[in-house]
């Protein structure tokens, strides 16, 4: 089996295919990357057993074809290292030992028979499927993953919930602290159901996604949801459970609403952070007409911060203490210049929205407050 391949597509490739690939396997073969060779094009498959990517690069100077898995560090280490240039690569169907030439050099190691590779998960039966555009499912994991939890007592809260009606998919993602919901309906998907993304295929979709302006096929049954584009496929397995009813968390009558420039608002938080106690990291908000003091203190340490920003409220004068690196998070995670706050009092759920949302999209983010010992 031969073939030529760009050495810098092959490694774009790889780079793409082998993120999925997890520190410690059980299965030693998934340490590899397959190559399958079919006509001018080079498959390219990884997996960590819950998720499988494949992915293609054209080729060239075929003899042959067939599968062989090659070890994926082994090949990434290499590839990085060369400057663009042809790569001949000759595999011995027999023992399976692959020779990689170079302009200056003859690379030699052994691969594994390809067959041995497992195979990735095919279409259920009764599944459903949507488009989505590449750039509108990428955003909504970028404002959504970094909600999600690490908990292996609620494992539903541990992904991406995708609520899909005929009219719209909303996404939405908690920590049980913290919840985003990500609506856009300018989608039309023709369907009504929903699945769980696991967190780490949704980062990996997320990278990928970056550099694709293609649709993006989805496909998903009761076990696996199935993302198609360009010549990418990525296959995981769902979590299975319930998730909590996120619409019944939300607070509807939070009257007190400051609008700031967002901006301002995270420069001031981080500063003020550095200040705050290391085991709380509480900030303390206090609310009076059209202005924001924002505090911290480490009473074991003598330290304290404040901040004055100005701000449009006309709302309650109030004081209310959030965790500073949750909302550092949230608001990073807006787009537009000036964000609004949604408060009720110092013990219920404070909403964060964008003061402008974009075309068709509809962003809420809620965080749970802390309580303010003074």
């Amino acid at each position: 089996m031969k073939f030529n391949v760009s050495s810098s597509k092959l490694f774009s490739q790889l780079q793409a295919v082998s993120r999925v690939i997890a520190n410690k396997n059980a299965l030693p073969i998934l340490d590899d990357v397959l190559f399958d060779l079919v006509g001018n094009e080079l498959r390219l498959t990884a997996s960590d057993g819950e998720t499988t990517i494949r992915t293609a690069v054209e080729v060239d100077g075929v003899e042959g074809s067939g599968k062989v898995a090659s070890a994926a560090k082994l090949l990434l280490e290499t590839l990085k290292e060369f400057s663009e240039q042809p790569l001949a690569f000759t595999i011995d169907e027999n023992n399976f030992a692959v020779n990689m030439v170079s302009q200056n050099g003859t690379y030699s190691f052994v691969g594994v028979n390809g067959n041995e590779y497992p195979e990735m998960p095919g279409a259920e039966a009764e599944a459903k499927t949507l488009t989505l555009p590449a750039g509108i499912l990428q955003s909504a994991i970028e404002k959504t993953i970094f909600c999600t939890a690490d908990d292996d007592l609620r494992p539903v809260m541990n992904g991406i919930f995708f609520d899909i009606a005929e009219d719209k998919v909303t996404m939405v993602a908690t920590d049980a602290h913290r919840l985003v919901r990500y609506t856009n309906s300018g989608v039309a998907a023709g369907v009504a159901a929903s699945f769980i993304l696991p967190k780490k295929p949704a980062s990996l979709l997320k990278n990928l996604l970056a550099k694709e302006d293609e649709d993006v096929k989805v496909t998903f049954g009761a076990k696996n949801a199935r993302f198609e584009f360009g010549n990418t496929i990525v296959v995981c397995r769902q979590i299975e459970g319930r998730f909590p009813n996120y619409n019944a968390v939300i607070p509807q009558g939070n009257q007190n609403i400051v609008t700031v420039d967002r901006q301002t608002m995270i420069n001031a938080c981080k500063r003020v952070a550095v200040f705050a106690n290391n085991g709380t990291a509480q900030l303390r908000l206090a609310l009076s007409e059209n202005q924001i003091k924002i505090s911290a203190q480490d009473i074991d340490f003598s330290t304290s911060a404040e901040e004055v920003i100005t701000c449009s409220y006309n709302g309650t004068p109030m004081a209310i203490g959030f965790k500073a690196p949750f909302l550092i998070d949230l608001l990073s995670s807006i787009a537009s210049a000036d964000v609004q706050l949604k408060l009720a009092d110092p013990a219920r759920a404070g909403l964060i929205l964008p003061a402008e949302n974009e075309e068709n999209e509809d962003v809420l983010m809620l965080l749970m407050p802390m309580l303010l010992n003074d």
